[in-house]
């Protein structure tokens, strides 16, 4: 193809967004020549490859967006060191059906226990299935809830909010919240209610959120709504971190011969 023609066909297929399209073509057209393909289907595998490279692009931002503290998948979770995890349940879940049914997910668990790496693979898995996803702390919601009221956007943040169709609250109990803060909150979950899939983790078993919320109305008006239709995942165990640093340092840590008052085989010279 002569210089004037490919320079118009880049400008034409970057003003129609076909950056594979544009990357590719010279070489899926040789690729397709040389195995005798006919024009239609030149055309079909150029338009998979954009299709493909568009998907991906499309999941990479929801990721971004999600505001992630960090991508992990479910196929990284470690199920064997915590076998009161209902595995199957977590299985049915990734498959993000309970989102399009507006239902939510409670992680309740010591710390240490898995429970963010779970919520953060099935937020993966929902972007993944072209889903938004909105991932942060309790303690930081509340925090921007404040600043949002204080400098009067909060109406402004409240859609925000309400425009993920998974919002994740990870670590709700670790920090009591003031008066304002849990009615800011409790806002957020009453906005979502059968509009919007809520995924909560928890520290605290339900008898204990009362601490947190420093209401018995408030905390039932709010176990209320999360729980009409919600998936419970309890984590029963010792923290998984814990555990895994002990295993580092019993080597470091086992006596030697000497120590035990036995006299070691000399090493070899």
């Amino acid at each position: 193809m002569s210089e004037q023609p490919q320079l118009l066909l880049a400008h034409h297929l970057k003003s129609l967004k076909l950056p594979t399209f544009s990357r590719e073509y010279d070489k899926v057209a040789q690729q397709c020549a040389a195995e005798g393909m006919d024009y239609a289907r030149y055309l079909l595998r150029l338009a998979e490859l954009e299709l493909i490279e568009r998907e991906r692009r499309m999941v990479e931002r929801r990721i971004r967006e999600a505001k992630f503290p960090a991508v992990k998948s479910l196929d990284s979770f470690d199920f064997r060191a915590l076998p009161s995890i209902n595995k199957p349940l977590v299985n049915e879940l990734a498959r993000c059906e309970y989102i399009l049914r507006r239902e939510n997910i409670i992680a309740l668990g010591n710390s240490g226990t898995g429970k963010t790496h779970l919520v953060l693979g099935l937020g993966l898995a929902a972007c993944q299935k072209g889903l938004s996803v909105g991932f942060v702390t309790a303690a930081s919601l509340v925090h921007e809830l404040m600043e949002a009221r204080d400098e009067k956007r909060l109406l402004r943040m409240q859609k925000q909010l309400a425009g993920y169709k998974l919002l994740i609250i990870d670590e709700l109990g670790f920090v009591p919240l003031s008066k304002v803060g849990a009615e800011l909150l409790f806002e957020v979950f009453s906005q979502r209610y059968e509009r919007g899939s809520i995924a909560v983790t928890s520290n605290l078993p339900f008898d204990e959120w009362t601490e947190v919320f420093g209401s018995e109305r408030l905390t039932g008006a709010l176990l209320d709504r999360l729980t009409h239709h919600v998936h419970i995942l309890e984590i029963n165990g010792d923290s998984y971190r814990l555990n895994q640093s002990k295993m580092k340092l019993r080597p470091a840590q086992r006596p030697s011969l000497e120590d035990n008052g036995q006299n070691p085989e000399p090493s070899p010279r």
